[in-house]
This record gives C-alpha cells, structure tokens and sequence, in this order.
C-alpha cells in the first residue's frame, strides 16, 4: 500500500504540552485522525478524514491530504511548527 508520502513533514505539538510528533505521510495522519485527535467531530476534521482515504486509495495527490490535515489542526487549535 502507498503510504502517500509528503513532501515536507507536518511537526505538530500532541495533548501533552511541549510535547511534538513529526509526521510525513497521509497514512500517519489517517492514524492521528481517526486514534489520536483530540476533536471528535469538526467540518475541517471530516475533511481531512476524506482526503486522507482518497489519497490511500490513490484517488489523490497526497499533498491534498497533508493540506487538509493542517486545516483541521487548526480547527482542533493545535500549534504546527513553521
């Protein structure tokens, strides 16, 4: 399976301040949606469910996952790493 591997990583700080996870492709992000994210329901947040399942179908480019992972981390109002 394609992992839909990213071209820049998306370094995010996780539920335990200070604490950041760097990930690098749409199967990761896949993984923190649907295990880790601290919302459980948000427009951004559905969004980025879809994408990341069109991507691992192959139906998408991954950085229209990895764009919409950043969308619901600010929905979620997760600090991304610059």
């Amino acid at each position: 399976m394609d992992t839909g591997r990213w071209t820049e990583p998306v370094t995010y700080e996780t539920a335990t301040l200070g604490q950041y996870r760097t990930i690098a492709s749409t199967a990761e992000a896949a993984r923190i949606l649907l295990e880790d994210w601290p919302l459980s329901s948000g427009k951004n947040l559905r969004r980025a469910k879809t994408a990341c399942i069109a991507v691992l179908a192959g139906q998408q480019d991954p950085e229209t996952a990895r764009a919409a992972f950043l969308k619901a981390a600010q929905e979620a109002d997760i600090f991304v790493r610059p």
